[in-house]
């Protein structure tokens, strides 16, 4: 991977504004559902069972639209995925706001286009790390935005319930899916795998299959390490082992929210002077140590004071680990190879809060520690096994 001659004043260009539009306007609708969901869920009398098929749904539909996407997303067209996801949000969200019919909230939620987290990640995701290459120079610095502006939109959109909770609120979702339609629909063919240039057709991933398969092993490992201490988790372990009120933790994950928005930006100055896989694994593997003492932190403040430096760190790998992605492939495989690499974060994820639960039972920081472990596992991996690969700042 070349290092890239990006100027530092280069301005985004047409198609990655407006990619970063619609990203935009769909994380405000998922920032808002992220809260409204479950309320909504629970106040329409579900029942425990109900609410975990549905959350099940929404899992195994992201994974499955994803899935869907590296085998044929390059042959429908990344822009004609790109719309019919969105025509699939409006639908999606329309159903959560005007339903509580079991079998309709399944349906909507196997889409893959409903999110229950502030910053979503999924097949409109995969799409939008393939597209955003051919839009800029340094690709590091386009994911540095990318996620910046996911996590300011997500979280004003989180604000938004304050303003109100109804289900009806999730009418947001067509709104946005409309935002999203008109600015994609200026979206130029650059912005395509350019299958028409191939000789002969070749499947999603050729060159690059082993480097795929070796990434997508470790971002597994990372992600069920992550699903050990997922917010709502932090949330209730902090509750339960300090007594931590409603209003202490709002404030701290809102502070959480600004420390990721800087550590993306902090991460794309990094990659410039130390290249992709430096800036990953030295970075990320000092937040995973933090993330295991908070297993032993005496007090409230501690923890607090722990947790927040992890995530001062924690987040700069992933503008860097998108890039390290997109670069270490070629341009025709980047749909399958994000893709491909994003199911396999989904699929390992939603185990791990089972197995955090069991821990629980041996110390209640005991799923701190373990997944500060695993996740360091991740970073001594990924350095063995790609530390002969010049790293620069992602260059497409």
């Amino acid at each position: 991977m070349a290092r890239s001659s990006f100027p530092s004043g280069e301005r985004l260009s047409p198609d990655a504004r407006q990619i970063l539009a619609a990203q935009a306007a769909r994380a405000v609708a998922y920032g808002l559902g992220s809260v409204v969901i479950g309320a909504s869920l629970a106040r329409r009398g579900l029942s425990g069972t109900q609410v975990g098929v549905v959350l099940a749904a929404l899992l195994a539909g992201t994974a499955l639209i994803s899935l869907l996407l590296a085998r044929y997303g390059d042959r429908v067209g990344r822009r004609r995925a790109y719309r019919l996801l969105l025509v699939a949000m409006a639908a999606a969200g329309t159903v959560f706001a005007l339903t509580s019919w079991l079998p309709a909230l399944i349906a909507a939620a196997l889409t893959g286009t409903v999110s229950t987290d502030v910053v979503e990640s999924g097949p409109f995701t995969s799409l939008e790390q393939a597209m955003l290459p051919h839009t800029a120079l340094d690709t590091t610095r386009i994911f540095g935005t990318y996620n910046t502006v996911a996590t300011l939109a997500g979280s004003c959109g989180a604000l938004l319930a304050v303003v109100g909770s109804s289900a009806h609120w999730l009418l947001a979702y067509p709104v946005a899916a409309a935002a999203g339609l008109l600015v994609s629909s200026r979206l130029s063919t650059s912005v395509e795998r350019a299958v028409e240039l191939e000789a002969k057709p070749r499947p999603p991933l050729h060159r690059s299959r082993r480097i795929v398969l070796q990434l997508s092993a470790l971002f597994a490992l990372d992600s069920f390490g992550g699903g050990f201490v997922p917010q709502t988790f932090i949330a209730y372990l902090f509750t339960r082992k300090y007594g931590a009120s409603p209003q202490t933790l709002a404030v701290v994950f809102f502070a959480i929210g600004i420390l990721q928005a800087a550590s993306f930006q902090a991460a794309v100055r990094l990659a410039r002077r130390f290249g992709l896989l430096r800036t990953m694994v030295f970075s990320h593997l000092p937040s995973n140590l933090l993330l295991a003492a908070i297993a032993f932190a005496p007090n409230l403040t501690s923890a607090i004071t722990l947790l927040l430096a992890r995530f001062a760190l924690s987040q700069m790998d992933v503008p860097t680990r998108q890039a390290f992605v997109v670069a270490a492939v070629d341009s025709s495989e980047r749909t399958a190879a994000v893709a491909y690499t994003n199911t396999a974060r989904y699929l390992t994820r939603p185990v791990a809060p089972l197995a955090a639960a069991a821990a629980l039972r041996v110390a209640l920081g005991a799923p701190f520690l373990l997944a500060g472990m695993l996740k360091s596992a991740y970073d001594v991996g990924l350095f063995l096994l790609f530390r002969d690969v010049e790293s620069g700042s992602g260059a497409a």
